[in-house]
């Protein structure tokens, strides 16, 4: 950040007044700027047995498979970021399940946040974001077609969960690049 928001004057880099952390400072108005990590907030939804998953029709990662998610918005609850975002990428319309994991992706600032949700019938298609739409077997999820590791963290962990009977909430930083 170069300018202030707020009066269009200079910022420069300090630690505010009872502060801890170096923020931008408008050099006129006094006004400090914080960044803070974005939500992303995503839903695996499932139809009898089968996961729906969406081709990535955008950069980053075109081309490569991932569960409907993307940024909330604001005015928006997290749930109604995750159906919006459903809605969007893959024309599905979900009953949004119990929230199962959180997702720290540090080094983009973001914080991913993934719902299970129940598709009543196999009723999607693809979004202006997507490529094409495809319910999944877990066995023929294609693992490693997937866009981020977060999406592999929380498919594993929807899998996990619903083998096991268990809604346990899982939270996971995810590394900067995918494995396996």
């Amino acid at each position: 950040m170069q300018y202030c928001c707020a009066c269009g004057k200079p910022v420069t880099s300090a630690v505010p007044d009872g502060d801890n952390r170096v923020r931008a400072i408008c050099t006129s108005c006094s006004t400090v700027h914080y960044q803070n990590p974005k939500i992303v907030a995503g839903c695996v939804p499932e139809h009898a047995g089968q996961i729906l998953l969406c081709r990535r029709a955008i950069e980053p990662r075109r081309g490569f498979w991932t569960v409907p998610a993307g940024f909330m918005e604001l005015g928006e609850t997290l749930a109604e970021a995750a159906l919006r975002e459903t809605w969007e990428e893959a024309l599905a319309r979900v009953e949004i399940g119990p929230l199962f994991a959180v997702v720290d992706v540090i080094h983009a600032g973001q914080v991913h946040v993934f719902f299970g949700g129940k598709l009543a019938r196999p009723e999607f298609g693809a979004g202006i974001e997507t490529i094409e739409t495809q319910l999944f077997q877990p066995a023929d999820i294609p693992w490693s077609e997937l866009a981020f590791p977060s999406i592999r963290i929380a498919l594993e962990q929807y899998l996990d969960n619903r083998r096991t009977g268990n809604e346990r909430v899982h939270l996971a930083t995810a590394p900067r690049t995918l494995r396996g």
